[in-house]
């Protein structure tokens, strides 16, 4: 089953995560985002003046980590972690601009998913950005703290998203500085991806230079990402998904 698929319009690269399910990450999902971004990477005319827009169908930008598919295997919660942590530390040495054009809810791991990308537009008549951790008892692994404290600035908006599990409208987001645009429906936001990306590639940024200048930005995230906190958080999280 297609789980993402991948569109080029001149010097924009456009990942949709297809369906109309929650758009879990599970390995086979990141495993086709992974691809999808070896194939741009492998293209040599995507190397400058090139923009990623990511996107999704349906109701969810992304409803986070695949819980049910891992159920309690230890096993399975590292493959997530593992699979999710490789899929970060590509977008944050990306050879280009990245834009998440959020036309649903993103949740936990699908919020931090959003937020590893340089620009986020998101529609303001449905949706909400939403770390769910508090609700359902699960700790907050350190990279994704890293990356929080790396977009989101406010230590006061930080605190309600963590410690409140507070649930942010596309207008909250704007006015806390997360995102960048609030527009009026799914299509309204792809358009503005779109546009703000054409933006971007007449800047006809060296993308290797881009990539490197990203990642020293990021060197909190990226020494995070390459830490496995799973070996002691596996217990927890199987307790948190037993109590669903």
């Amino acid at each position: 089953m297609e789980t993402c698929k991948l569109e080029k319009r001149g010097k924009l690269f456009i990942l949709t995560l297809t369906g109309e399910d929650e758009h879990r990450l599970n390995p086979t999902r990141i495993d086709a985002i992974r691809s999808a971004l070896n194939q741009i990477r492998s293209d040599s005319s995507s190397l400058s003046g090139s923009v990623l827009i990511t996107t999704a169908h349906g109701k969810f930008f992304s409803n986070g980590y695949d819980l049910a598919w891992a159920g309690s295997s230890p096993e399975k919660i590292r493959l997530m972690s593992s699979k999710l942590r490789e899929l970060v530390a590509d977008l944050i040495s990306f050879p280009m601009p990245t834009v998440a054009a959020i036309t649903g809810h993103a949740c936990a791991a699908g919020m931090i998913f959003a937020l590893c990308h340089d620009y986020i537009v998101m529609r303001k008549d449905r949706g909400f950005l939403y770390m769910s951790e508090m609700d359902i008892g699960l700790k907050i692994p350190a990279w994704f703290m890293a990356v929080i404290s790396c977009k989101i600035g406010d230590a006061r908006v930080q605190r309600d998203v963590v410690l409140k599990a507070r649930k942010l409208t596309a207008k909250q987001a704007v006015e806390s500085g997360i995102i960048d645009v609030a527009l009026d429906s799914a299509e309204e936001t792809v358009k503005g991806a779109v546009e703000l990306g054409e933006t971007l590639v007449k800047k006809g940024w060296n993308g290797q230079v881009y990539g490197e200048n990203r990642k020293e930005l990021y060197r909190k995230v990226i020494d995070k990402v390459g830490v496995d906190e799973t070996r002691d958080d596996v217990k927890n999280v199987a307790i948190a998904i037993s109590k669903m």
